[in-house]
């Protein structure tokens, strides 16, 4: 009875109100995990790849924006006008600055803790460099104020508002670029990711910009040439002048000299955007850090026969532009024969010079570096992929020369020769750069870990203490064998390898100067209205105005950015050498 009188009582306080709090606890408990458990999936880190493809999507599509924009504005209709063009490319430099100010302040409030930096990731050179491409960019940004100031009454005020925004953006970002480029971001990275890869596309969105405005003034001087010479058919281009006289004297001034600075502002924006692109790659990425330091500099005696040519080369191309410049408008096509021979003259010498350093890697042994390196794939992958443009309007001028009649140009033959080697050069300059950037020298560490640690002692007659130790079994007898007076004992091919190294490097030091200055000399002559496609006519008959033009059009801007990323590369190979 009371066994039974107890089981009932148990039974009853399993309903009592006391169980039943206990119930609506254990379920709020449960509640506030799961709760927890939401909060947890919705702040997690976003996973990387999901976030690197997203912000790839974001990025392109506000490229595609603005060139959708820049090709309406091409057709020069009503409904498009370069206000609207300018107002947009506004509003992504002002939002890129206020990312760039967020994380600079943030940055700034985590002074204390050390960040992880890519060794690699933009150099101070190219850093230099790039400030004074900066520097030049600022003029052309006073140019354009100054050209507001004479046409103010007349003209938007977008076209004043934007070189402002545009020299202040172009300070700020400089100042990111020398202080917070090589930061590998592991806080806030999808955040991050989606500012880096914005400020990458608005700085691809302006080298365009900075393209069709330097195309379009050499079309319209193109057509005025070709007015010139009788060619009545052409469609001549709009002019986009103010309507309304200039207050200052000097209004001429600043619209002629823009386009000397186009090509200055054009290498800036194109080589910032792969920086920047760099960065983007580095965010969340966990660093070697045996392959993540510093190679100390060295000093290049024997430097003599590269510098020389070089400069010959650079002088030469000076000259030629003058000239080419000169007798354009005279005789087009003795000038463009002229451009031609010299042409031929200098990529023949820069196959020569990749060929055999690609052979002085051959005769020397050194091992490949196959540590991750974002910095270096970029590299390697815009200089495969800018050779495209030449390569293109190479094979177009080869269709064009074989398909042209008895009556063309007599310097189609030489135009065929050039074209061909102009392809076959960036070929080899490509393996020579790759092979270069992907080459690891000994370090004086390795070699003194080959000596101490090879049969054959360093020195005659002295034994090599790493074999001193007599092991289990070992006889003085047989440690006699380790002296070099045993003639019979044969040097290894390792250390046959490294009798000479210098004398190699010398000479790559020297192939590597020469081609970068010739580099310099190929990008100066286009960039500066040394443009023979357009002026020869011959491709032209072939393929037509219409589709020549924009071959053209692609083709340049990309073969520019090769010769000046080339400049970059070398002068990386030359250090690294």
């Amino acid at each position: 009875m009371v066994e039974h009188s107890g089981l009932d009582i148990m039974c009853l306080n399993k309903y009592s109100p006391a169980s039943s709090s206990s119930s609506s606890s254990s379920s709020s408990n449960a509640e506030k995990k799961l709760f927890s458990k939401l909060k947890v999936s919705l702040t997690k880190k976003y996973p990387q790849k999901n976030a690197e493809t997203l912000s790839a999507q974001y990025g392109t599509n506000l490229l595609l924006i603005g060139v959708s924009v820049m090709l309406a504005l091409a057709q020069h209709g009503p409904a498009v006008k370069k206000e609207h063009l300018l107002a947009f490319i506004t509003a992504l430099m002002l939002v890129q600055l206020v990312w760039m100010l967020c994380y600079m302040i943030r940055r700034e409030r985590e002074r204390g803790l050390v960040p992880e930096r890519d060794a690699h990731a933009g150099t101070s050179w190219i850093r230099g460099g790039l400030t004074m491409l900066a520097l030049l960019s600022l003029i052309m940004d006073a140019f354009r104020i100054g050209y507001f100031v004479g046409y103010h009454s007349c003209i938007s005020a977008v076209l004043g508002v934007y070189p402002i925004v545009h020299a202040l953006h172009t300070i700020s970002q400089v100042h990111f670029l020398w202080f917070h480029i090589k930061d590998v971001i592991k806080k806030y990275e999808t955040f991050e990711r989606f500012g880096v890869i914005h400020a990458v596309f608005t700085n691809l969105l302006l080298w365009c910009n900075g393209v069709m405005s330097e195309a379009e003034h050499f079309l319209n001087n193109h057509r005025r040439r070709l007015t010139a010479l009788g060619y009545a058919n052409l469609s001549t281009g709009v002019c986009v002048c103010p309507h309304c006289n200039c207050t200052t004297s000097v209004c001429s001034m600043f619209s002629t000299s823009l386009y000397y600075l186009y090509p200055f502002n054009i290498e800036y924006h194109i080589f910032v955007s792969a920086m920047l692109l760099v960065m983007w790659k580095n965010i969340g990425r966990t660093l070697d850090l045996h392959s993540n330091r510093k190679r100390p500099s060295t000093r290049s005696p024997g430097l003599l026969l590269g510098p020389m040519l070089g400069l010959l080369a650079l002088a030469s191309s000076v000259t030629v532009l003058v000239v080419y410049l000169m007798q354009v408008e005279k005789s087009p096509q003795a000038a463009v024969s002229m451009f031609y021979c010299y042409g031929v003259v200098m990529l023949s010498c820069m196959c020569v010079a990749s060929g055999a350093g690609l052979l002085v890697y051959r005769l020397e042994a050194w091992p490949m570096d196959t540590g991750s390196n974002p910095s270096r794939t970029l590299d390697t992958e815009l200089l495969l992929g800018s050779s495209l443009g030449s390569w293109l309007m190479s094979w177009c001028s080869v269709v064009a020369v074989a398909a042209a009649g008895p009556s063309s140009p007599s310097f189609r033959w030489t135009c065929l020769v050039y074209s061909l080697l102009l392809v076959l050069e960036k070929c080899v300059q490509n393996l020579f750069i790759v092979e270069s950037l992907y080459r690891r020298r000994r370090d004086p560490d390795d070699t003194l870990a080959t000596e101490v640690f090879c049969v054959t002692p360093p020195y005659d007659g002295i034994v090599n203490r790493g074999y001193e130790t007599t092991l289990e079994g070992e006889t003085p007898k047989n440690r006699v064998a380790f002296s070099r007076k045993q003639t019979d004992v044969t040097l290894p091919v390792g250390n046959r390898l490294n009798v000479t190294p210098g004398r190699k490097r010398q000479i790559l030091k020297n192939i590597t100067i020469f081609l970068f200055m010739c580099n310099i000399s190929l990008w100066i002559l286009p960039a500066f209205g040394c443009r023979p496609q357009y002026d020869s006519g011959l491709e032209q008959e072939t393929f037509g105005y219409s589709v020549w033009t924009t071959v053209l059009n692609l083709a340049i801007p990309m073969n520019l950015f090769y010769r000046m990323h080339s400049v970059a590369s070398l002068f990386e190979v030359f250090r690294k050498v």
